[in-house]
């Protein structure tokens, strides 16, 4: 079955909601709709957050389809099975709750590596906004990545620009980097300041390149916007 709804992981902390207003925007722009989840010990006890979830996204995003669902166990392990019939997985990258380890600690390469799809890590700490435009293809790529870039670039109706080795972006259309190119992640971290999203992809054997460094993980804990992770193959 085609997956047909946006996936966000909610825990009720600041990041999670800006997470989830980040998810509603995707799902708005895809046309389907969103599916809330709360991973938890206890489900009886997640009534008040995923209520607080649906009753602002339906404020924001009137018409919007909202799922609510509570699941008992693990943050990764619920999210990474979710995202088997997800268009794009949302997860916030900072947390008071359950969330705060699973892409703070050693949980978030679990995720990313075992997600089935596209996950959206929401970084920094200010809402998002819809004045930066760009879409980024990072570094680490392969031909999966680099057409799921393209299509989010026609999905905002924005250009598409790529990040070449630790090179900062130029556009797609042009073959060679600009000269006098700043090297090294600082230069990609800064190039995300402008940007509306970051795609880059996530060799499953690597964890998403996290445990051996490289531009995926620079990008999972410095970004200034969200970033997302496509799956190799």
């Amino acid at each position: 079955m085609t997956p047909q709804h946006v996936t966000v992981g909610v825990d009720g902390s600041p990041g999670s909601v800006r997470a989830l207003d980040q998810a509603a925007e995707e799902a708005d722009r895809r046309g389907v709709g969103l599916r809330v989840v709360y991973a938890v010990q206890d489900r009886d006890a997640a009534g008040p957050v995923l209520d607080s979830a649906v009753t602002r996204v339906r404020a924001r995003h009137p018409g919007l389809p909202v799922e609510p669902v509570a699941v008992a166990g693990g943050a990764a392990r619920a999210l990474a099975r979710e995202s088997a019939q997800a268009l794009l997985t949302v997860v916030g990258s900072r947390g008071l709750g359950a969330l705060t380890a699973l892409l703070c600690g050693a949980v978030g390469p679990r995720l990313l590596a075992r997600a089935h799809g596209p996950v959206m890590v929401v970084r920094g700490a200010r809402p998002y906004r819809a004045d930066r435009h760009d879409v980024l293809l990072g570094p680490e790529h392969d031909t999966d990545t680099a057409v799921y870039a393209l299509q989010e670039a026609a999905r905002r109706g924005t250009r598409l620009q790529v990040v070449t080795g630790a090179r900062a972006p130029y556009p797609a259309q042009d073959p060679r980097p600009p000269r006098g190119t700043r090297t090294g992640y600082t230069a990609l971290v800064e190039a995300t300041r402008g940007a509306a999203v970051v795609v880059v992809g996530t060799p499953r054997h690597r964890a998403a390149g996290t445990r051996h460094g490289g531009p995926a993980r620079a990008l999972l804990h410095h970004a200034h916007c969200p970033v997302i992770y496509v799956p190799a193959g």
